[in-house]
């Protein structure tokens, strides 16, 4: 499952699972108005050296165990979204992201602002399915109408932030060529470096992503994307990793524009996997109607009434 948009996805955990990223959360995540979307041209670079059978093997296994990476059959976040331009965070923004693992490379995610009252509402719907499948809309409470994003909107900018349409979708591990770089740290952390390269120029904005994966935990504590020119655009990097429910998840990352000095830091406060979320939630309806995920926030969830029991007990003892 895809975690960076990563954003939670985009989280940090959507941003939940990509190949070699996932995403994301998400997730990462990781969704106001259509004027906010941005499109540039890119031209993918060609690889100059061939690698090896052997490295290709190698470098393919890597890939896949870290698109395998096990991350629940859903999860569900809340996720601080800041934008920081020249050392100063401009704008906060709360969303919540939910995830989905159909199985056979068919994944869902749903993100939902609800936090300042400029992007309140706004919802993004990505559907991805086997191969170069991937379908997305947009909600825009403004309008109260739900919106197809189009397919060559992959560079397209977020919401305004250093992530584009592209990073919040599922990328499978053979839509790209692999090979090893050797190895690096992040953080003083060892990691070994995987070059990927999109096998059709077409299905992707980037000419190439090189990440730096943590050899025993498999995730990406570093991903340095390509356009143009020998020098990456686009730096995602996480900072903060935890343990949850038996996943490792990353609760804090930063995607950064290289250009523009410009940073988009997603932190998640609150994470839940396997809550058995609904498909409802995952369709049009899900992304226009919000109450429908509302029992579903992982700050919303139930107070465990052994909790309950000790609170009125501790309260008992303090009034004797």
């Amino acid at each position: 499952m895809n975690h960076l948009f990563i954003l939670g996805a985009l989280a940090a955990q959507s941003l939940i699972r990509r190949a070699p990223f996932p995403q994301t959360a998400f997730l990462i995540a990781a969704p106001l108005l259509l004027s906010l979307v941005s499109t540039e041209g890119f031209a993918a670079d060609t690889p100059e050296d061939k690698p090896t059978g052997t490295e290709v093997s190698a470098a393919e296994t890597l890939a896949q165990s870290v698109y395998d990476r096990p991350a629940g059959k859903d999860m569900s976040a809340r996720v601080i979204m800041a934008l920081e331009s020249k050392g100063e965070i401009k704008k906060k923004r709360l969303l919540y992201s939910y995830a989905a693992d159909q199985g056979n490379a068919e994944r869902w995610t749903l993100m939902r602002f609800v936090t300042p009252k400029d992007v309140a509402g706004t919802g993004l719907l990505s559907i991805d399915q086997a191969g170069d499948n991937s379908d997305q809309w947009l909600y825009l409470p403004s309008l109260d109408r739900v919106r197809r994003i189009s397919s060559n909107r992959k560079g397209g900018r977020f919401v305004g932030s250093d992530f584009y349409y592209e990073d919040l979708s599922d990328r499978e591990v053979n839509m790209d060529h692999h090979r090893l770089l050797g190895t690096d740290k992040v953080g003083g952390v060892p990691c070994t470096l995987l070059e990927s390269i999109p096998v059709e120029k077409s299905n992707s904005v980037y000419s190439k992503r090189v990440s730096c994966i943590h050899k025993k935990l498999l995730i990406p504590l570093r991903v340095d994307f390509y356009t143009r020119g020998k020098k990456p655009i686009k730096r995602l990097q996480a900072s903060k990793i935890r343990k949850v429910q038996g996943y490792w998840s990353i609760y804090q990352s930063t995607m950064i524009d290289l250009k523009k000095d410009h940073k988009t830091h997603l932190i998640t406060t609150d994470l839940i996997y396997d809550q058995g979320l609904p498909d409802q939630l995952f369709t049009q309806r899900g992304l226009a109607d919000e109450t429908l995920e509302l029992p579903y926030r992982p700050d919303n969830k139930k107070e465990d009434p052994k909790n309950k029991d000790k609170d009125k007990s501790s309260k008992n003892k303090n009034n004797t």
